[in-house]
Order: C-alpha cells, then structure tokens, then sequence
C-alpha cells in the first residue's frame, strides 16, 4: 500500500502565516500538519509514502529527511507548476507513482489514523472517496452527489437540494483504479483549463464511467486547514493532549 500526498501550494489564505513557511510544515502542537498525516499513516501499516512539493520545495524535503520511523519510505516529487496550477497537475506529475493500489490526500487535511482504517476496509471498488455529512454547506465544501452509494457528481457547485455530503480530500484507488485515473488525467491536463483544476474533477468523469464508490466517515476526527481559523481549530483537535475530540469538519 502507498500513500501520495499534495503538498506543492503556499497556502496563500493563509497569509502571512505562509510567506516563508509552505502550508504542509505549519506547526499543530510541536509536529507539522504533514509529520501529523505520515503518523496516522503509518499507524495503519502504510510503510510507503511520496509527497509532492512545490513551493519551498528544499525545506519540505528537508523536514522529510527528519522523519524516522522504522520501515518507512518517503520520497518527493516536484511539481514546477505550483504557483499556477491547482492538484490535478499534482497529480499528473505524481502519475509514475500510481503503479499499484495508493490512498491519496490532500496536503492540507487532518485525520484520525481510524479515518485510514476504515477507507482500507471499505467494499472494494476501483475509485472510493472518504466522505462527511453535515447540516449545511459552504462555497467552498466539495460537495457530493450520491445515488445509492455510487457518486454521480462531486463539484463545489452542485445546488442544495442534491447534496449528500461532501469529499475530505482523501481518496483510494484500487485494481484497476490507478490506471483508470491515469488515463483520465492524462486527458485533462492535455486542456488549456486542465492545469487549473483539481483532481476531483478526474473523479468525477471516472464516475460516469465506472462506480466510483464511498466511504462515510461520520464520527471521526478530522480538519481541513485553509483559513487562519481553521489553523487554530485543528490545533486544539490534534494538538491538546488529553482534549475530548468531536467530529470536526472545515470552518
């Protein structure tokens, strides 16, 4: 099993937290967002991990070079396109590592280790995306629509009265999934829009293609890191020791 990991941005609303720090090393109690994703991680026995880096890209590989833990294997892979590009270019520069079964998440998305667990367990299906529920949403929630337990569109626009949840930024490609996923970026990123869009919107085309599965997360522990805020509200969810965690999505 291997883990990849979007990394490449700045984190520009998060300025000036950001101006000489990348978004994945700010600091959640004493480790960084990115040292706390690798431990639940390997908690759930994932030994193999690649983070893709794009903006100081020297200092994340650095803090990687710091992390020690018995087994495991971290590499890097350079996205030149960070400051003009979103995740799907990402992923396009990481698709020689999609050669076999991986999870993929966002660099800016912390989780309980029990979130990894029960994706890894989850029915199997080629694409299967972690998803939340909660009573409303904003602009910027990736939402999703579902039928049954097959996704059949996952947008920030998608109206109202269609949304069944939305996506935390982890996904698990499985059998043929990897290549399917390839394939499609492969054609994405060939359009003039396609360096400017996120990889869901692979996802999405694969869903009219094949059943893109998912895996409800309810209950569990876990924050996306876009905003000032949202820094201080992961940091007591996963910072405090001792502190009762509830499920948590982004402010």
């Amino acid at each position: 099993m291997k883990a990849i990991i979007l990394s490449a941005g700045q984190g520009s609303r998060l300025l000036p937290l950001t101006e000489d720090c990348p978004k994945c090393l700010l600091l959640i109690g004493s480790k960084s967002l990115l040292e706390r994703q690798i431990d639940a991680l390997y908690e759930c026995g994932i030994r193999d991990i690649c983070v893709v880096v794009g903006f100081l890209a020297g200092a994340v590989e650095h803090h990687l070079q710091d992390i020690d833990k018995p087994g495991l294997t971290i590499r890097s892979v350079f996205n030149p396109f960070y400051d003009v590009s979103d995740n799907l270019a990402s992923c396009w520069m990481a698709r020689a590592e999609m050669n076999q079964d991986f999870i993929l998440l966002n660099g800016d998305t912390l989780f309980d280790a029990q979130i990894v667990t029960r994706l890894l367990s989850s029915p199997l299906r080629a694409v299967t995306l972690t998803i939340d529920r909660k009573a409303s949403y904003d602009s910027d929630d990736m939402k999703i629509c579902l039928d049954g337990d097959r996704l059949v569109d996952v947008d920030k626009t998608i109206e109202i009265s269609r949304i069944d949840g939305e996506s935390i930024g982890i996904s698990f490609f499985r059998g043929e999934g990897p290549s399917q996923f390839c394939e499609v970026l492969e054609q994405e990123i060939r359009k003039p829009i396609g360096i400017k869009r996120y990889y869901l919107k692979a996802i999405n085309i694969l869903s009219t293609r094949i059943h893109v599965g998912v895996c409800s997360i309810e209950g569990l522990t876990w924050a996306e890191v876009d905003f000032p805020q949202d820094l201080e509200h992961a940091r007591n969810l996963f910072a405090k020791s001792g502190a009762k965690r509830e499920s948590v999505v982004s402010l």
